[in-house]
């Protein structure tokens, strides 16, 4: 599930990270950036809102570092800590972004996520 989740936001694909989303599934940003809704209800409002915020960023991403998965008490629930590193072409700049991902799975499709990313940096690497 995290290296078809990973391998979308390199793609920049919303349709393939949605189709990982149950139907009534909850996309939740604890930390939000300005613009940026606090979450997506639904597989389609997941795929709605990752097409409109990719095409709208100038952001390139290279790679996604998934430095660790952590097992939980509850099988249905993966967290799993990353880094996001990517360049702003249109600034000659790159950044890093850590991340966390709180995802509950049941068979075999997110039915919540909980996506905490330091916006900071990704507001820093704008201006």
């Amino acid at each position: 599930m995290l290296n078809r989740y990973y391998q979308a936001m390199l793609d920049k694909s919303p349709d393939d990270l949605a189709d990982l989303y149950a139907m009534d599934a909850v996309h939740e940003f604890p930390f939000t950036s300005p613009g940026f809704p606090p979450r997506y209800e639904g597989r389609e409002a997941v795929r709605a809102g990752y097409r409109a915020a990719w095409r709208a960023s100038p952001v390139h991403v290279q790679e996604v570092r998934r430095i660790a998965a952590y097992e939980t008490g509850d099988p249905e629930v993966i967290i799993a800590e990353h880094v996001v590193v990517g360049t702003l072409p249109t600034r000659r700049t790159s950044f890093t972004v850590p991340g966390l991902l709180v995802l509950h799975i049941h068979s075999g499709l997110i039915t919540r996520a909980r996506d905490y990313m330091d916006s900071l940096s990704v507001v820093s690497a704008r201006e």
